[in-house]
């Protein structure tokens, strides 16, 4: 068992000495011991090297030379014969007031501290059977000044009565209280508070309030009226014993836990509350006997059993029997108040007897976990790990976490995987230590189980229903050889070979077995031969293996970028960083230094033990939970990955698998096997075909250009369409590729792929490269000039694209393009126009669309867009008058007027159009200058054909009078309206009044511009 306290007697009466001990009291380094003649001793007690071996720890006949004389425990320093005519019933001090108070002859009486004389005999106390004492300090609610208050409760048979000191002076007032029975104990709870046994039950008093809360517990405790709770259905055993006897009903027991709680005892019923008198709903201590007394020594419920000798130390929160003390004939417990700090936790309690007080030295607490854990009751330990304070323990977060994990281990070993795979994930436990405990199948290296054969394979559900390895694999037989040996390229970034993975595996396993063999050894863990995982159990445990797995993991990704590298130490360095620490270090088995350069190292390895594990975890049981796993960033080691879903024939997965880690040249090449196979494969139909490669080269980023137009080519060449989505989608990759690259490998392929191109990123990416733009130019114009065009109708097609291309584009070079369009092609003619135009040379370009084309319908539209383009530049800030055209004889001519003097003063050989020349006289007439225009008509022209010039040129004329007149009226009618408002104001009211506004000018106004005050010179006053 437990040793938790080690009992020293300090104090025995001599044989010749016929007193009996009746009470004691220590405080300070002061023993006083009362006895049944009245006599008062004062003890000092000394503090020993035995007993401070005993607090760390160690045996008294170790610690300490046998040469070194014993010294003695206690010195007798003073006894007062005639303190008391009788024997002393109880002992306790008010310090604050410098007062010993006693209970003797059913009387409480107050003596000196110092000197031990009597003071004063309570009169009103006559009867008394017990009093509590407590000292509390309490701040005055209206100054907040903090003071001592220290209160006497004394039990008079049914009446409780009350006495108050603060700050040393008594109170002048002693309240009294009644209650439903006789009190048989008292014990304070708080500084207000009282926890009182009566004969029938207990009450809580509340001694300012004078509240009485009954407390409802089982049995012999007290309840409700035919509450009959206890174990036995009613009286209890030892209350039946003493009864049928002729004996005392025992006497009902109360002490103060840990903050808040209590704890109840009366006949062998028990009973855990608050400071309400709620039940905590705790069970009982199975006690066959009634305890003498109970007491609490930090952290340890103590109770005293008189009629077995023995003192019982337990657990509050398990009430497990820790530790069994042989006092023969203790009768008493005394332990300072538990509202005293931890002051008592080392220094211990005491225990009398008739004739002799022993003194309880508390061990080491460290010392006490060790021995629970060597004794394989690490429930215990936890529990105490617990309910101790950080201060008394050294690492106590890490002993707890070491032993929670050991704690973990047993119950992995009695096949409760599910407990312990929760508790190990409740501590955070480093992967290595836990996933050792697993076969070779789900540990691979990492495993500290040795396999029976094949035996772990049987029936352990790796396939899921439909697949057969054998038919997988017997589809590519060269398959598994090929991609195993390209998974192992120059770029992989952190990778390793087989050969130093597997030594970094065997390192790892080696400090693991080694530490956790060495914690192992303190607990009771079960022979590993018959502990093998196999079958059903492999099964459960893999499953419940999965869940801590998954949160290790992510953990350590919160110490990793997204692309698979480690954060830098230095920006973690704020926020939650000094949380973080200590969370990596319990993911490492070997603990290192955050500058040691190995760590980043461990990390690694533990990620990819993690991931691998996790791995071989979804394909033992659930293949198809493997798939998630490889799209999201992850260590796994490729060639476990590589082995296993080859062999389960999982091509997809091993292809996301691929891309995940990089390895996009052993992807694209599975790939393009299955794409371009003859036959479907039935284990990957979705594969066949190169829609598969497509998708994976949209994902890929533009730095790996060079690998993208590696595998294009076959999409492209077997479904074109479908294969120009790698460069025309709508992606972020896509339109980040080289532009220039992906031309050339177009135009090597197809002219047309090369059109497309250029079309999509010049006009739905909006490129204005000059490059790609007469490209494209060049490309248009030598399929205008070829015939290797369908049908007339994608000729056409073709035609109106070059030509629409040709009219907006202002990025390419027309010079080039014009040196392509020959002039005597006729394909080329409105082609040629248009570049002609581009370049402003109007002229030759009507030439094209009146005597090459011969459409003069052509030729007005384009002189109508010159002229629009003329019209719509941007003008003159300064806006001049609008004059008719003969006005202005130095005018630049027109576009009309250019193709007026093609039509009727064409070059030779052509004739001139008379029809199309009057057609344009007669639309656009005003816009010529009336002199050029008549000296191009002929003589001969009759007058008559000119009649809708003459009319459109006098309808001009007259718009522009018109024009003028209406514009000086409009001015004149705003002039009029700004007068009248002048003169007369807007006729609103408190508006601008005009020139009957009225203004006062009084010895304070000041001018509104220069702040002088008016006097008798002019005013000016502003308008409003």
């Amino acid at each position: 068992m437990l040793s938790a306290f080690q009992a020293r007697p300090i104090v025995d009466l001599k044989q010749r000495d016929k007193s009996k001990i009746e009470s004691i009291l220590a405080y300070g380094d002061r023993l006083l011991v009362g006895l049944n003649t009245g006599s008062l001793r004062v003890y000092r007690v000394n503090e020993s090297t035995e007993e401070l071996d005993i607090q760390n720890g160690a045996l008294a006949s170790e610690a300490r030379p046998s040469s070194q004389p014993k010294s003695s425990p206690v010195d007798l320093m003073r006894e007062q014969d005639k303190f008391s005519k009788y024997k002393i019933e109880q002992l306790a001090i008010v310090k604050e007031a410098n007062i010993l108070v006693s209970l003797s002859n059913s009387y409480v009486s107050i003596h000196d501290l110092q000197t031990y004389e009597l003071q004063e005999t309570l009169s009103k106390t006559k009867g008394a059977s017990t009093f509590a004492v407590t000292s509390n300090i309490v701040k005055d609610p209206s100054t907040g000044i903090p003071s001592i208050v220290s209160r006497l409760a004394v039990a008079v048979k049914r009446r409780l009565l009350l006495w108050s000191w603060h700050d040393m002076e008594l109170a002048s007032e002693t309240p009294e209280l009644s209650l439903v029975t006789g009190i048989k104990s008292l014990t304070w709870a708080t500084g207000t508070q009282l926890i009182a046994g009566l004969s029938s039950s207990y009450v809580i008093v509340d001694v300012e309030t004078t509240a009485v809360t009954d407390v409802v517990g089982p049995g012999s405790i007290g309840g409700a009226p035919g509450h009959d709770g206890g174990r036995f259905g009613g009286v209890g055993v030892a209350s039946m014993g003493y009864m049928g006897m002729g004996g005392m009903i025992p006497k009902p027991l109360a002490t103060k836990l840990g903050e808040g709680e209590y704890f109840l005892a009366k006949d062998i019923n028990t009973l855990f509350i608050d400071i309400n008198g709620n039940s905590l709903g705790r069970r009982q201590i199975p006690w066959s006997v009634a305890p003498e007394a109970i007491g609490y020594s930090y952290p340890y419920l103590l109770a005293l059993q008189a009629t077995k000798g023995t003192l019982e130390v337990r657990n509050p929160e398990t009430l497990s029997l820790l530790q069994t003390i042989s006092l023969p004939s203790a009768i008493q417990l005394h332990v300072p108040q538990p509202n005293v700090s931890l002051a008592h936790a080392g220094k211990g309690f005491l225990v009398s007897g008739d004739r002799c007080v022993w003194r309880m030295g508390a061990l080491d607490y460290d010392s006490q976990i060790d021995t629970l854990v060597d004794r394989g009751r690490l429930d215990e330990a936890i529990s105490l790990i617990g309910m101790l304070e950080d201060a008394l323990l050294k690492d106590k977060e890490g002993r707890l976490r070491e032993i929670k994990m050991m704690k973990a281990q047993n119950l992995f070993d009695q096949r409760k995987y599910r407990e312990s795979l929760e508790l190990f994930t409740d501590v955070s436990a480093p992967p290595e230590r836990v996933v050792r405990l697993f076969p070779r199948i789900i540990a691979g290296e990492s495993s500290s189980i040795g396999e029976r054969g094949n035996s772990t394979q049987i029936d352990s559900g790796s396939h899921e229903p439909g697949e057969d390895k054998e038919s997988n694999t017997g589809k590519l037989p060269a398959l598994s050889e090929d991609i195993s040996s390209s998974s192992k390229p120059d770029t992989i970034l952190d990778q390793k070979t087989p050969g130093d993975a597997a030594s970094i595996r065997q390192s790892i396993k080696t400090a693991s077995t080694e530490e956790t063999d060495a914690s192992i050894a303190k607990g009771k863990t079960a022979d590993p031969s018959e502990n093998h995982l196999e079958g059903q159990d492999l099964k459960t445990a893999t499953a419940e293996l999965r869940p801590f797995l998954v949160s290790a993991r992510t953990k350590l990704q919160r110490y990793f970028n997204s692309d698979g590298s480690l954060k830098d130490p230095s920006s973690a360095a704020t926020g939650k960083s000094n949380e973080a620490q200590p969370e990596i270090r319990s993911l490492l088995m070997r603990h290192s230094s955050d500058s040691d350069p190995s760590r980043e190292q461990q990390l690694r390895d533990t990620a990819k033990l993690v991931d691998t594990t996790l791995f071989r975890a979804y394909m033992f049981a659930s293949p198809s939970l493997a798939g998630p796993l490889f799209r999201i960033a992850n260590f796994c080691d490729p060639d476990v990955v590589n082995e296993k879903l080859l062999e389960t024939g999982r091509y997809n997965d091993l292809i996301d698998f691929f891309f995940g880690k990089g390895l996009h040249r052993q992807a694209l090449e599975l790939l393009r096997r299955f794409g371009q196979a003859e036959d479907e494969n039935e284990m990957a139909p979705q594969l066949h075909g190169p829609r598969r490669t497509i998708a994976y080269l949209q994902n890929l980023p533009a730095e790996m250009i060079d690998l993208i137009l590696h595998f294009a080519d076959w999409p492209l060449r077997k479904d074109p369409d479908l294969g120009m989505e790698i460069f025309l989608a709508d992606t972020e990759n896509a339109e980040t590729l080289p532009r220039s690259a992906v031309l050339d490998f177009l135009q090597g392929i197809d002219r047309k792929l090369a059109v497309k191109y250029l079309e999509h990123i010049i006009h739905e990416l909006n490129d204005k490269t000059p490059e790609f733009h007469q490209t494209l130019v060049s490309v248009y114009i030598e399929g205008l000039k070829s015939d290797d065009f369908e049908d007339d109708k994608e000729q056409t097609l073709w035609k109106k694209k070059v030509l629409d291309f040709l009219r907006t584009s202002r990025e390419y070079q027309s010079y080039k393009a014009l040196g392509q369009l020959t002039r005597d092609d006729p394909k080329l003619y409105e082609a040629r126009a248009i570049v002609l135009s581009n370049m402003g040379h109007h002229r030759q370009a009507l030439d094209i669309y009146v005597f090459k084309l011969g459409d003069p319908a052509k030729a007005e539209e384009y002189c109508n867009q010159i002229h629009l383009t003329e019209i719509t530049a941007p003008a003159s800030p300064v806006q001049e008058r609008r004059h008719s055209i003969t006005d202005n004889k130095n005018a630049a001519p027109s576009i009309y007027h250019t193709l007026l003097s093609l039509y009727l003063s064409p070059p030779p050989p052509y004739n001139p159009q008379w029809g199309p020349a009057l057609d344009i006289l007669a639309k656009h007439g005003s816009r010529l200058p009336a002199s050029s225009t008549l000296d191009l008509i002929p003589e001969v022209l009759p007058i008559k054909d000119l009649e809708s010039y003459f009319q459109g040129r006098i309808r001009s004329a007259n718009m522009i009078v018109n024009e003028g007149r209406i514009v000086a009226n409009i001015r004149k009618s705003v002039v009029f309206d700004e007068e009248a408002r002048l003169r007369l104001g807007d006729g609103v009211p408190g508006g601008n009044g005009g020139r009957n506004r009225r203004v006062v000018i009084g010895e304070t106004r000041v001018c509104g511009v220069c702040h002088k005050r008016f006097g008798g010179s002019a005013i000016k006053v502003l308008p409003k």
